[in-house]
C-alpha cells in the first residue's frame, strides 16, 4: 500500500468576523496559502480538496485554484462536513494517495464568515430529533457529562495562557503566510485579562447555563491547507515528510450532543490499532467550546499536558471549514520542533453529531 505523507502546512492569520479580513472572500483567503505550498510543484498537483461551510456556494476549490494562477488542468472539489470539513479534506486526500488515484494534493479549508451571504446557519438535524444551535448543544454536553462552569473556565484560562505563550515565543510564525500584509492573528493584537473576563462573564445561551462568550470560541475568517504527497514521490521531489497518515475514523452521535462526537471516533481508531491514550504524544481537539474539550478529555482520560499544547480556537478563533486544517498545521510544526514523537491525533465534533479523528505517525 502506498503511504500518504504531509510535507508542508500553512495557514493565514485568523481574523475576527468584520475584522482584519472582513473584505476578503474565501477564494482570496486561501490563495496565498496555495501559492506558498505549490512553489515549483504546481504542474504536479493532481487535485485540490477544500472544505467550506458558509459559502458563497459553488466550487470554491476550483475557483481558488484559478485565482492562484494554477494551470487549467488542476481541478478542485469543495466539501462540507461542517466544522470538520477541513480535516475531512485532508483525510480524503490521504486515502486517494493510498488508493493510487494520485501522488500530490493540496487539502484544507477556507472560511469567510465576514463575507458570507447566508443570513443564518444551515439545518443540522430534523425537528423530530432536535436541531439545537451549537451554543445550546455545548450546554447539553456540559450538563450530560457534568462539566461545570469552573471546569470550563479553568480550561479556558489554561488555553489562553498557552496561546499567548506560543505567540510571544513566535511559535505561530512558522505556521503563517502573510495575507494583505497581516502576519499576526487578530486575537493577539490586544491582550486581555482573561481571569477577570471569565469571572465577569454571564451565560449567553441559557439563563442558568455554564457556557459564556469567554469560554466559547469566536466567529472568524481564515484559511489553511497542507501539501499531501505519496511517500516516494515526496522524496523524489526533495521533500522531507513530517507526518505519515495512519488511519482515520468518522462516527455519528446524537445531534443534541455534537461536542462529544470525537470520543467514539477516537476510541474506535485507537482500538483498531491496539493503541491507548498513553501511546499518543500530541492531541488537537478543536476548541469550539471549553465544555466540549473538557468533556472529551474527561471521557478519554486525556492528560492536559498533551492536549492542545499551544492553545487553540478559544484565543485564536474558529473559521469553521478551515479549523480542521489548522489543527493539522499546528501538529505539523509542533512535531518538527520535537524529538521522539511517535503518534499524533486531531479530532473535531461537528454540527449534526459527527465526530472525525485522524491519526498520524511522526515521520522519522
Amino acid at each position: 500500500m502506498k503511504h500518504a505523507v504531509i510535507v508542508n502546512a500553512k495557514r493565514t492569520i485568523i481574523g475576527k468576523k468584520s475584522g482584519l479580513l472582513k473584505g476578503v472572500p474565501p477564494h482570496f483567503l486561501i490563495e496565498p496559502v496555495f501559492r506558498y505550498l505549490s512553489t515549483n510543484l504546481v504542474e504536479q498537483i493532481n487535485d485540490i480538496i477544500l472544505g467550506n461551510v458558509v459559502g458563497p456556494g459553488g466550487n470554491i476549490a476550483r475557483l481558488s485554484a484559478l485565482q492562484a494562477g494554477f494551470p487549467l488542468s488542476v481541478p478542485g472539489v469543495t466539501i462540507d462536513r461542517q466544522c470538520s470539513a477541513g480535516l475531512e479534506a485532508i483525510r480524503l486526500a490521504c486515502y486517494l494517495i493510498q488508493g493510487g488515484a494520485g501522488t500530490v494534493y493540496l487539502a484544507g479549508g477556507t472560511e469567510s464568515c465576514s463575507t458570507s451571504s447566508f443570513p443564518g446557519r444551515a439545518r443540522f438535524s430534523p425537528e423530530n430529533i432536535g436541531d439545537p444551535d451549537m451554543g445550546i448543544a455545548a450546554e447539553n454536553v456540559a450538563a450530560e457529562y457534568k462539566i461545570t462552569r469552573d471546569m470550563q473556565d479553568q480550561y479556558t484560562e489554561m488555553s489562553y495562557a498557552r496561546s499567548w505563550n506560543a505567540y510571544e515565543s513566535s511559535l505561530f510564525t512558522d505556521e503563517i503566510v502573510p495575507i494583505s500584509n497581516h502576519v499576526i492573528d487578530e486575537g493577539f493584537l490586544k491582550k486581555r485579562n482573561i481571569k477577570q473576563l471569565l469571572q465577569r462573564a454571564k451565560p449567553v445561551f441559557q439563563n442558568q447555563g455554564t457556557v459564556t462568550p469567554v469560554n466559547s470560541c469566536g466567529i472568524n475568517d481564515g484559511a489553511s491547507a497542507v501539501l499531501v504527497m505519496e511517500e516516494q514521490t515526496a522524496k523524489e521531489y526533495g521533500f522531507q515528510p513530517v507526518l505519515q497518515f495512519v488511519d482515520s475514523e468518522v462516527s455519528g452521535v446524537s445531534p443534541l450532543l455534537p461536542g462529544i462526537a470525537p470520543v467514539s471516533a477516537i476510541q474506535s481508531l485507537l482500538e483498531r490499532h491496539s493503541l491507548t491514550m498513553e501511546d499518543i504524544d500530541l492531541i488537537e481537539i478543536n476548541e469550539a467550546f471549553a465544555s466540549k474539550v473538557a468533556a472529551c478529555a474527561k471521557e478519554l482520560n486525556i492528560p492536559y499536558e498533551k492536549l492542545n499544547v499551544r492553545g487553540g480556537a478559544l484565543a485564536l478563533g474558529h473559521p469553521y471549514g478551515a479549523s480542521g486544517a489548522i489543527l493539522i498545521t499546528r501538529l505539523f510544526h509542533e512535531v518538527k520542533r520535537r524529538k521522539n514523537t511517535k503518534y499524533v491525533l486531531a479530532a473535531i465534533g461537528s454540527g449534526g453529531g459527527i465526530g472525525l479523528a485522524v491519526l498520524f505517525k511522526a515521520y522519522n
